[in-house]
């Protein structure tokens, strides 16, 4: 089983450095940078590419569409990094794909000798990609949370990603030990002006790279379903325009962060507007397209992972 998914997982490579080099027209030194592979490796690449007969006339592997989808919302919107995997017919919303390509991200930036920062939202797909990077030692990198992590009711929640990620590198981190919601505005400026609140912001201002998810606004919106904000708080929320939130922090159609609301008793570390750090969002599925579509109109990220059928719904 190993040997099957190790050999498709190589078939993927080879299939993304041919479509790299004969549709889109980067050189192999450029591929390599891409991939994160030595220069002989993506050459190897692109002849597996031609051997395997993945490329003739055009490419012959699933992936080919993907990456043509990528590309289309990397230029339409700007993006410095997007990848698009294929969507599960038997299970559309699984966050399988994505989540593997995210830890992917995660790997080749953890695999610097050089000290990073990675700063984490929460969420399922967030959570699955860091169960699947694989351990490696790294204890001066930090990781550090951009959401407070306790709901109303004082418990964890349990899609926390950065004692995780910890757990498999040795690194230093940083979880935001707040709760997600302050009781008022007053309350909330108090807390993120204590001294160990404002060296977490601190951290997170320096990282190198932010992983998040982006959730819908509606009444299966999850940071509800998982309890962080009550039904009337999500529909005050719907009231003023909000169609998404990133790590809690809600937008609307623009991508612009509401002025009121949940907004102004939030603990969550606020995204930048417009994004400068890698600003990875993961996220799939036709109820999350308009969250989509407004954080990428917003340019509160610069990055997205997502599936071949959610792609062509935001380009719609």
């Amino acid at each position: 089983m190993a040997a099957t998914e190790n050999e498709r997982s190589r078939l993927d490579d080879a299939a993304r450095a041919g479509w790299l080099y004969f549709i889109a027209g980067h050189t192999q030194d450029e591929i390599a940078k891409m991939l994160q592979v030595s220069r002989a490796s993506a050459q190897r690449l692109v002849s597996l590419c031609l051997a395997e007969r993945l490329i003739t006339f055009r490419l012959e592997h699933p992936i080919a569409a993907c990456m043509e989808l990528a590309s289309q919302l990397k230029g339409r919107f700007h993006l410095s990094h997007c990848e698009v995997v294929p969507t599960d017919p038997a299970a559309p919303l699984s966050t399988a794909g994505i989540a593997e390509r995210c830890a992917n991200v995660l790997e080749a930036t953890l695999r610097s000798e050089t000290p990073v920062i990675v700063a984490l939202g929460t969420g399922r797909a967030v959570r699955a990609a860091v169960e699947r990077v694989s351990p490696i030692e790294r204890p001066n990198h930090q990781i550090v949370s951009l959401v407070g992590n306790i709901s109303a009711d004082g418990s964890a929640s349990f899609f926390d990603t950065v004692g995780r990620l910890a757990d498999r590198t040795g690194a230093r981190h940083y979880p935001m030990p707040l709760p997600f919601l302050m009781s008022s505005e007053d309350e909330r400026n108090r807390m993120v002006r204590i001294d160990p609140i404002a060296k977490v912001k601190a951290v997170a201002a320096k990282a190198d790279l932010r992983l998040i998810g982006i959730g819908q606004m509606d009444q299966k919106a999850q940071i509800h379903v998982d309890g962080f904000v009550t039904r009337e708080e999500l529909f005050e929320m719907m009231r003023l325009g909000a169609v998404g939130e990133i790590t809690g922090w809600a937008y609307d159609a623009k991508g612009r962060l509401i002025k009121g609301g949940t907004n102004r008793r939030l603990t969550s570390i606020p995204p930048q507007m417009p994004a400068e750090t890698t600003t990875i969002a993961a996220a799939i599925g036709q109820a999350k397209v308009a969250a989509i579509r407004a954080a990428l109109a917003g340019r509160l990220i610069n990055g997205l992972i997502t599936d071949e059928a959610t792609a062509r719904a935001v380009l719609a």
